[in-house]
């Protein structure tokens, strides 16, 4: 989930902890949940931090081993921390609980969008990413905002009102989960131009009726498409380039950090008058006919590198960071 959708979570939390009679009793004790919760739901993001190293480094280890069930007990133990030092006289226990349970939520959640986690590091090295909610989700952020304002002006207690929210958001995620599942079941009956070996996958959208449909060939090819109610239409067709530049380029660590997050990674190759540009999109996210998350690197003509970038970008930017017009 996003920063904001984090931070709103963490106040939930804190509203749910009423439930908690120690935390409902206490006044200095449900301050202390509160900050815990609010720091626990953003901890497994502070690997933030890895871009000052590089924008490659933090692309790749962005959501890694910080997300991770061994992560869980490091941060909730280091939140809890630095909560009690500011809060000497509260049961440790209480902000020890509710800690973990935001650090938890903030994992589980994070499975849910097409991004992914190592969240089953040490077990499993890959990346586990399910395709059932959008990074934003009006829904989720909506009726955080209508709880904590009702608790904010008294308009409700929170031990009744955030049980409820939670609850709903039980059986919101099983709705979408559900519904992700039976439409990419169904996906093939509806596709007039299915052909045996075409697998396919939805990203979510921030509508809850639209869909992005990526279906890949056997050759390897791309079709890129949306569903709406009942109804798939294809949009584009991506092929990727066999040019020797492709293969090259993998030595980089841009081309490194887009391959170990993504499975749908397409390259293409542009000549220019030293050597090449290779760019490799993936396509699994299509906004205003470009795909914005790239590597690209641009290389001489022994396909030695001359410079090279990942992240979230568009066309003219990209000419602009690696200064195409100058070759």
């Amino acid at each position: 989930m996003d920063t904001g959708t984090h931070l709103v979570m963490g106040l939930g939390l804190a509203g749910l902890s009423y439930i908690d009679p120690a935390v409902a009793a206490n006044s200095s004790l449900a301050a202390a949940v509160l900050l815990g919760t609010v720091i626990g739901s953003q901890a497994p993001d502070f690997d933030d931090v890895l871009r000052l190293k590089s924008n490659a480094f933090y692309v790749r280890h962005h959501r890694g081993i910080t997300h991770s069930l061994l992560f869980i007990p490091i941060w909730t133990l280091l939140v809890t921390l630095v909560v009690t030092f500011f809060f000497r006289n509260v049961p440790v226990d209480h902000v020890a609980f509710w800690v973990f349970f935001a650090v938890c939520l903030h994992n589980f959640t994070d499975l849910f969008n097409p991004y992914g986690t190592q969240a089953f590091w040490p077990l499993m090295n890959k990346r586990v990413s399910w395709n059932i909610i959008h990074l934003f989700d009006p829904v989720i952020f909506a009726t955080h905002v209508v709880a904590i304002f009702m608790w904010a002006f008294g308009l409700s207690r929170p031990n009744v009102i955030f049980p409820l929210l939670y609850g709903f958001l039980i059986l919101y995620y099983l709705w979408r989960t559900f519904d992700h599942n039976r439409l990419e079941r169904n996906l093939p009956k509806l596709d007039s131009e299915y052909e045996q070996g075409d697998t396919y996958v939805l990203i979510p959208t921030v509508s809850l009726s639209r869909w992005h449909v990526v279906k890949t060939k056997p050759d390897r090819s791309y079709m890129i498409g949306k569903f709406h109610p009942n109804q798939l239409e294809w949009i584009e067709h991506v092929t990727c380039s066999d040019h020797p530049a492709v293969s090259e380029s993998k030595q980089d660590e841009c081309v490194q950090a887009m391959l170990h997050l993504s499975s749908y990674a397409c390259a293409e190759v542009k000549k220019t008058r030293v050597g090449y540009v290779v760019r490799w999109s993936d396509v699994r996210f299509r906004h205003r006919r470009q795909f914005p998350f790239v590597a690209v690197v641009m290389m001489d003509k022994e396909f030695q590198p001359l410079e090279s970038y990942v992240g979230w970008i568009n066309d003219k930017r990209i000419e602009k960071r690696l200064r195409l017009n100058s070759y």
